[in-house]
């Protein structure tokens, strides 16, 4: 009974969905090269489970299908990964993906069904609008997930190995009452780094012009690129609930368009910074001059973003490193060999300054972690085909595929096989996603790169010149049940407002003059007690 009602309730409560303006970390793993680099960390073998697992039982799991592998099977289980999966864990599995574009919608549905599977990947612990609404001591509370602090003690031997050797880690993974509530995601130190300011290089050279490093050159270098190159949108970017250029050029304001730390270690809430104005009134200029993509507000998939860019309608953008620059590259030399896309530092206000955020992550990554729903009937199997994934073997499958199919050992480093790096018919992306899985809770190797131009190599040295490690907010912090209620009453009705102004101000239907107006507006919404919250739940994330 209690178990329905609580599911129910979190149904009604979908309309208060969290909505902190702090982006998940990005859906698609960018990790960096280092060929020569050893591991993060070695790979414990499993001391308990031995696999393949003999048993009769098999579980279910609801999770994202990489949308290059649904152009090649529907379900996860056809797939030459999940084939391979099955045969060394010994256990079947059957999968079910939500549809590409409507996970937080078909997981509302899914968790106010009261029939849960066994195991659920989404984003348990990451805050934001596509985080469970309260968070993840909220979801035990709510008995949708098991704390998994005992299963994990006697049947995750993978897991608890690599928490007793990273502190940081297994501080990252638990709520503040000492609560393991996923199998996380863990990225390698050399792919915490992936997204950056990027812009076509070729044009640069034509016009004579150097890699913009401050706001005054960017303004000289979009306004060229308009007015001799054409471009309809010199700098264009994905619209993802907000403009999604990860705090580039905001930050030269040493503010960010979400919470943040400051130096004295405070969080902050950028967008009613008073130096949050003088970003707004930047954007505002750019979008009147036709420098910042008019239709901005509409590039909200992909495609949109593609179009500009191939199309040789916008000269710049933010984005991924492999999932954007290189997969531009490779799509816009076929077009103009000439076509190059280049690395921009984050921009500042005066030459040689460090930027004050940018873009790094966190080696957890909250938003592809896999939960034990409290529905299941086989919890105990299902944690140890969990743990399976951070077993040596199991890091192997998971981040190369199959030895001797798509990587071979070249001096004891897993190497892709031609097979995949010289498909003649799909691209890197596409034939590493049917024998890997490029998200999802398992041990991420610092060998597996999927860079494939030089200047994705630079890409990460370049974005990673930024002080985001001191500014940017922990998406793991836990905050009470009681505090998840009150933000979930606060946060949604000031993210909205935030945002509608915001694209109010640049797009100049608002007056400036009224940001004032807009922060009063904001604070008589609640966001000091938000901010509150926020502190106190990272002053206890720091004191774990």
């Amino acid at each position: 009974m209690g178990k329905y009602v609580n599911k129910k309730s979190f149904s009604m409560a979908l309309s208060f969905v969290v909505a902190s303006s702090v982006i998940v970390g990005c859906s698609t793993q960018e990790t960096g090269k280092s060929s020569a680099s050893p591991k993060a960390s070695g790979a414990p073998t499993a001391a308990g489970a031995v696999y393949p697992i003999s048993t009769q039982e098999s579980l279910t799991s609801w999770e994202g299908i990489d949308t290059n592998l649904a152009s090649f099977v529907p379900n996860l289980a056809e797939s030459p990964f999940g084939q391979q999966l099955e045969k060394e864990t010994g256990v079947k599995v059957k999968y079910t993906h939500p549809a590409d574009g409507q996970s937080k919608e078909q997981f509302n549905l899914l968790i106010a069904s009261n029939k849960l599977p066994d195991v659920i990947e989404y984003n348990w612990g990451g805050g934001g609008a596509m985080a469970y609404p309260g968070g993840p001591e909220k979801a035990i509370a709510d008995k949708v997930i098991l704390p998994l602090n005992a299963l994990i003690d006697k049947q995750a031997p993978n897991l608890k190995k690599l928490l007793q050797q990273d502190k940081e880690l297994d501080k990252m993974i638990k709520t503040d009452s000492g609560n393991y509530y996923a199998f996380p995601m863990i990225r390698p130190d050399n792919g915490l780094v992936f997204r950056g300011p990027m812009i076509r290089k070729d044009w640069l050279d034509e016009l004579n012009l150097q890699v913009p490093q401050t706001i005054d050159e960017w303004y000289t270098v979009l306004k060229a690129f308009k007015e001799k190159k054409g471009a309809s949108a010199p700098f264009t970017a994905l619209y993802s609930n907000e403009l999604n250029i990860q705090d580039a050029f905001i930050g030269a304001f040493k503010t960010a368009n979400r919470f943040y730390i400051d130096d004295q270690g405070k969080v902050k809430y950028g967008p009613i910074d008073p130096q949050f104005k003088d970003a707004l009134t930047l954007l505002r200029k750019w979008y009147a001059e036709g420098l910042l993509d008019k239709d901005f507000a509409l590039n909200t998939d992909s495609k949109a973003l593609d179009n500009k860019l191939m199309s040789d309608s916008a000269g710049a953008t933010v984005g991924l490193l492999s999932g954007g620059m290189g997969r531009w590259m490779d799509t816009g030399k076929k077009k103009n060999p000439k076509f190059q896309l280049v690395a921009a530092p984050y921009p500042t206000l005066k030459k040689g300054e460090r930027a004050f955020i940018g873009q790094r992550d966190f080696k957890y990554n909250p938003a592809a972690s896999k939960a034990v729903s409290g529905d299941s009937k086989n919890a105990e199997l299902a944690v140890k085909w969990l743990d399976y994934a951070y077993s040596e073997k199991g890091s192997l499958l998971f981040n190369f595929g199959i030895e001797g199919d798509s990587y071979k050992m070249v001096n004891n480093v897993p190497t892709f096989t031609e097979k995949i790096t010289k498909n003649e018919k799909f691209n890197l992306q596409q034939m590493v996603s049917q024998y890997t899985k490029p998200n999802g809770p398992f041990l991420g190797d610092s060998r597996k790169s999927f860079n494939t131009f030089k200047e994705q190599d630079e890409a990460i040295k370049i974005w990673g010149e930024t002080d985001a490690v001191k500014h940017v907010l922990p998406l793991f912090i836990t905050p009470t049940v009681e505090e998840s209620k009150e933000l979930a009453k606060l946060n949604t009705a000031i993210g909205s407002y935030k945002e509608e102004m915001f694209v109010k101000f640049v797009m100049g239907k608002e007056p400036i003059e009224k940001f004032d107006e807009y922060v009063s507006r904001i604070k008589e919404m609640g966001i000091d007690k938000v901010v509150k919250i926020n502190q106190d739940a990272l002053d206890r994330y720091n004191k774990r």
